[in-house]
């Protein structure tokens, strides 16, 4: 890719993301970690196709937070695909970009088909595994305003079910925990292994932490009276 048409692209990414835990370094870490796992690959790869996704997989998160039935990738997707052909692109290669787009999401419907969609979803999800995807799912709850946990009816939730509320330890347990084995590529897989033992480190000594407290909640009748 030209360095004038990276520039362009790289712009209106800025332009684009408002998100701190989506935020312009997370773009460059995926760009990076796409190169890293297309490095390692024999096929051949439209390098122009799979930077552009990488840069702009994130630009549709604002109309997402504004409206969330809308799925970022999808909007995400369409906005790359207008923006790019209005820049010169051709039609072909620009709705290649839309589909790796539109396919990146864990919770979405669209399956990655090409190799290039294949590793921009393996190296967003690469970005979610270890400690770096613990502190940006905690920095994501607090922006939309989710708790760490829950508690109802006086019993800690830890998110096992789909009713409870949406929290850090749900997020933890129905995503984060289940990312390891839903890597596309080899190269991925294998780079996500040695992160996987830390964050599951994290999570276990959180719980605990939280359980122990809530041991000694009995303590509060000591000091209320009737």
């Amino acid at each position: 890719m030209k360095k004038s048409m990276y520039n362009v692209i790289e712009n209106y990414m800025f332009e684009c993301m408002n998100d701190s835990a989506h935020d312009p370094e997370h773009i460059f870490r995926v760009l990076y970690l796409s190169l890293s796992i297309s490095s390692k690959r024999t096929e051949k790869i439209n390098y122009n196709v799979l930077i552009a996704s990488c840069l702009l997989h994130d630009i549709g998160r604002e109309e997402q937070f504004k409206n969330h039935k809308i799925c970022h990738a999808e909007i995400g997707g369409t906005m790359a695909n207008e923006f790019l052909v209005k820049n010169g692109w051709k039609k072909e290669d620009a709705n290649h970009v839309n589909k790796c787009i539109s396919s990146h999401r864990f919770r979405g419907n669209n399956v990655p088909e090409t190799i290039e969609a294949k590793i921009l979803f393996d190296a967003d999800k690469l970005d979610v595994v270890g400690n770096l995807g613990i502190a940006r799912t905690l920095m994501y709850k607090g922006t939309v305003g989710n708790n760490l946990y829950e508690v109802k009816n006086g019993k800690i939730c830890f998110g096992n079910n789909n009713e409870d509320e949406e929290t850090f330890l749900k997020e933890y347990n129905f995503k984060l925990k289940n990312l390891y084995n839903k890597f596309y590529t080899e190269e991925a897989m294998e780079m996500a292994k040695n992160q996987k033992e830390y964050a599951q480190m994290f999570y276990e000594k959180l719980v605990e932490q939280i359980v122990d407290i809530y041991k000694t909640k009995e303590i509060i009748n000591e000091y209320i009276t009737k």
